[in-house]
């Protein structure tokens, strides 16, 4: 019998104990064991996306949790996705396993291992040929960077990997050294923020991966509050494309462009712009993912919340990074901005392509430029 104050909560189909405290606090505790409450929509995600990768995987169908925490995830797995064959959930922290271990029988689930051990060690132990994971999921307090070379050599060949970052006053600007020092890129400080921080995160994953001949290959990236997360495959090639550069922005007018080689001058008004990066300048999101995840959503019990950031998703696949804020063009012309279609009916009767984004709810995509936007509202 634990000896903990639990609650009984419901996330998707599973049944979570957790501690009662975490529920009601601001931040939750780390004793007995950490779990955030809010981290739920992230979680939503990843079921939806484990769901869909794993309908067109072609091996064993082993979930790898390296910092599982109480195992909100990794028995949420066991226990909605019925496709997977085992499941090892690992932590350091015996108490938070012993909770998981009860989680997972309050729901019937005995295909889930538990595992006490330091991250990058159990995720060494699972980088030989025969237990590599199909997915792997790394959710750390604050940066991914540290666990990055062992989680990529745990994941199979064509396997999926997902990174959680939390660390957002690094990855936005406001500590820059420690940006180039986890991501080896700098941030710069923007409106469209959300973006930068994953692009560096990518970017720092391919960096990484591309030391040992290993090529990945985005998939899905979402964010909700502090939680920013990527979702990769694993590829053991190399990647021939040239996938990083640099973000040229402008605070002058409000310029921001994809450059491959460093650039200090605004190419509209002349004036000196800021640089992000390097960072991943390739698509983020690919289509037919997003496309499979649709109907792993609406067989899943997630938040209705996950159908339009995914649709979202699926309409800005290709499209330039960097997006626009109805609030930014509006500060810019000085004026109440229009809405966020007619903003984007107005930029495609040019002949120019736009699209909403997933970034922001009232943020919009576009190939036109700051000052072509401008001169339609």
């Amino acid at each position: 019998m634990l000896e903990f104050d639990l609650a009984e909560i419901v996330e998707g189909s599973t049944k979570l104990l957790v501690p009662r405290d975490s529920l009601s606090e601001k931040t939750p505790p780390k004793e007995p064991a950490f779990f955030n409450p809010r981290a739920r929509v992230s979680r939503d995600f990843s079921i939806i996306a484990y769901s869909a990768f794993l309908k067109n995987f072609k091996g064993p169908k082993i979930f790898l949790d390296s910092l599982a925490g109480i195992g909100a995830r990794s028995i949420r797995v066991a226990n909605e996705i019925s496709s997977i064959e085992k499941v090892v959930a690992n932590d350091v922290n015996a108490q938070a396993l012993e909770i998981g271990k009860s989680i997972a029988k309050v729901n019937g689930v005995t295909n889930c291992e538990f595992s006490e051990n330091e991250a990058c060690r159990f995720l060494s132990l699972h980088s030989s040929r025969d237990g590599r994971g199909a997915i792997v999921d790394v959710d750390p307090f604050g940066s991914p960077s540290r666990y990055l070379d062992c989680a990529i050599r745990a994941t199979f060949h064509g396997g999926l990997l997902s990174v959680t970052a939390t660390d957002l006053t690094v990855l936005h600007g406001i500590f820059p050294e420690a940006c180039k020092r986890k991501y080896y890129g700098t941030p710069v400080r923007t409106t469209y923020g959300n973006e930068i921080a994953l692009r560096l995160v990518l970017g720092c994953m391919n960096l990484v991966a591309g030391r040992m001949d290993i090529m990945v290959a985005p998939l899905f990236v979402q964010h909700s509050m502090h939680y920013y997360k990527a979702y990769v495959k694993i590829l053991v090639r190399t990647n021939t494309k040239n996938c990083m550069g640099y973000i040229l922005h402008c605070d002058n007018c409000g310029n921001r462009k994809v450059v491959q080689e460093v650039e200090h001058i605004c190419n509209i008004c002349k004036s000196k712009a800021k640089l992000a990066g390097p960072l991943w300048i390739d698509n983020m999101q690919d289509k037919n993912f997003v496309d499979a995840m649709i109907p792993e959503e609406e067989n899943l019990k997630v938040d209705k919340s996950c159908k339009m950031f995914l649709e979202k998703c699926q309409e800005e696949v290709g499209m330039p990074p960097a997006y626009f804020t109805l609030d930014e063009i509006g500060h810019r012309n000085r004026s109440a901005p229009p809405s966020l279609d007619k903003i984007i009916e107005k930029i495609q009767g040019i002949g120019l392509r736009a699209t909403k984004t997933s970034m922001n709810p009232t943020g919009f995509k576009t190939d036109a430029r700051i000052d072509e936007i401008l001169s339609l509202v």
